[in-house]
């Protein structure tokens, strides 16, 4: 195992082994974050979410677009969700909850915030190997430059993983170039092709993640999601991202325009099945 990937456990609150790990490596890994039960409460709401949506003909969300695919089953699915909090009050006071805020202080000394409202929100990625699936993967780029994007310089943030799958290194999953989040800005904008580059770096480290683990990554450092070598349901994979955010509030709403970086994205994926209903912006009071 690498030492970037050492494994640790959320205890009792966030420690100064945690940051320094985070700071030298730009990722952390903890074992069983929440409790099989809780990861089952949460698949449920996701699951509930995504009926809502799909009932409500959405094809994007405060400006986010929604990306589709097909189940196992060739049932509708949304395989990206973004400001998924918005429509489920589990969802929302998980967010709330004492141990989710305790993350904020990773960004130490900065004053950082979980951006519920803010970037893409809570995004649900559900990844799956099927003959319509519209996200089997995500190629190598850093998180930070969307600030560029939005208006500002690149502040401190970091990405949230939480995982609903047990997803091993064999199954694909989470790739990172440890170390990456500090080699300055050469390295931020041009160590890849952003989104448009898959292919495996030598230097490049995998996971073993089970359902409840949770990762944290610095939004500077080049990580990639690699596909799965699996067809249907062994290959699923799903994922709720927390942003860490520090800087100006800057909030999301219906009228929010779609940021370049997510057209962007787009030309690394395959396009979903074009969608015959309008644009969706969402209700006041839409929780599950």
């Amino acid at each position: 195992m690498s030492k970037a990937t050492q494994q640790f456990h959320y205890y009792d609150g966030i420690t100064s082994l945690h940051t320094q790990h985070l700071k030298t490596h730009g990722i952390l890994h903890f074992k069983q974050f929440v409790s099989a039960h809780t990861v089952k409460q949460l698949l449920f709401e996701v699951k509930s979410v995504e009926t809502f949506l799909l009932n409500k003909g959405a094809t994007a969300v405060n400006g986010i677009p929604l990306k589709f695919g097909s189940d196992v089953n060739g049932a509708p699915l949304i395989q990206r969700i973004a400001f998924a909090s918005q429509y489920s009050k589990v969802l929302k006071e998980f967010l709330k909850s004492h141990k989710v805020q305790q993350l904020v202080n990773l960004l130490a000394p900065f004053d950082g915030r979980i951006g519920e409202t803010e970037k893409d929100g809570l995004v649900v990625n559900h990844y799956l190997n099927t003959e319509h699936s519209g996200f089997t993967r995500l190629g190598w780029h850093t998180d930070s430059p969307r600030d560029l994007f939005l208006g500002s310089r690149i502040k401190p943030m970091l990405n949230v993983g939480l995982h609903l799958d047990d997803c091993p290194q064999s199954n694909g999953g989470l790739r990172v170039l440890a170390g990456t989040h500090s080699k300055g800005l050469l390295t931020l904008f041009f160590r890849k092709r952003y989104f448009i580059d898959h292919k495996p770096d030598d230097k490049e480290v995998g996971l073993d993640i089970e359902a409840g683990d949770l990762t944290v990554h610095d939004g500077r450092l080049w990580h990639r999601v690699q596909q799965s070598p699996f067809i249907g349901a062994q290959s699923r994979r799903r994922v709720m991202y927390i942003p860490v955010v520090t800087g100006a509030y800057q909030p999301k709403h219906e009228l929010s325009g779609t940021p370049f970086y997510h057209k962007l994205a787009k030309l690394a994926l395959a396009k979903p099945k074009k969608q015959a209903t309008p644009a969706f912006t969402p209700e006041l009071t839409p929780t599950i």
